[in-house]
């Protein structure tokens, strides 16, 4: 029964967050696992069974920033990022690395639970196939571009296979399901994080930058994921669906 449980691994040297976080999401159904350090947090990494990592930027000995890249180069697990470190650089990089949201010190502790909760709803429609917001389509097709709607994958016309974090992925699907109509960062957010963008929340347009990086020909003049200034976002290019 336990393998079916959310295993969540909190890395913070502050005895009382591990105590307040292992106690809190216990009692919410979720296994907990936790670190002090960037050394505890790669043995359980290596170990296996993490399904979300709570990680904070504060560590000592290892730069917390280092650790996020650290799990994006080495683990395809979830991350949200749990830190004092709460300054706008911190935010842009960390989600730059491919952390899924970054929560600041102190928090709610039901918002945290409601955000983890969203992710691990994210992986678990990655893992079964079952999409999180019902799909008539399976495959996008799009500027030479296969999007798998199930299997969760993104090739280029070529067939290579390109790397998307669970926050990409959930932000091209949105973007395919409604293509050529502007979406405004609210809606993306609310679709990839299950709430609304904060008036300083910018993870939406450090995950349009990422993504553009990723199939854009020239991410500095996006062809297919247009900026519309004090509205949002469109994709233009065509989308043919299939089954």
């Amino acid at each position: 029964m336990e393998a079916n449980i959310p295993h969540i691994l909190c890395v913070d040297d502050e005895e009382e967050i591990r105590v307040l976080l292992d106690r809190y999401l216990s009692q919410h159904g979720l296994r907990v696992s936790l670190a002090t350090d960037g050394s505890e947090m790669r043995r359980h990494i290596t170990e296996g069974g993490v399904d979300l990592v709570l990680l904070d930027l504060g560590l000592p000995g290892d730069d917390g920033l280092s650790l996020m890249r650290y799990l994006r180069e080495h683990w395809n697990g979830a991350v949200i990022i749990v830190s004092g470190r709460g300054d706008a650089v911190d935010r842009v990089v960390g989600l730059e690395l491919g952390a899924d949201d970054y929560v600041t010190k102190p928090f709610d502790l039901r918002e945290l639970l409601a955000r983890v909760r969203s992710v691990l709803r994210r992986l678990e429609a990655g893992r079964t196939g079952t999409p999180a917001i019902r799909q008539p389509h399976r495959v996008a097709v799009f500027s030479g571009f296969r999007l798998d709607l199930a299997a969760r994958t993104l090739h280029d016309h070529a067939g290579g296979c390109i790397d998307l974090t669970s926050g990409e992925f959930e932000l091209l699907r949105a973007f395919v399901q409604q293509p050529n109509q502007v979406l405004s960062r609210d809606a993306l957010m609310n679709s990839i994080h299950g709430r609304e963008a904060g008036p300083f929340d910018r993870a939406i347009d450090m995950q349009i930058g990422r993504l553009r990086r990723k199939i854009e020909a020239d991410p500095e003049r996006p062809a297919l994921i247009k900026s519309v200034r004090g509205a949002g976002y469109l994709f233009v290019p065509a989308v043919k669906h299939q089954p």
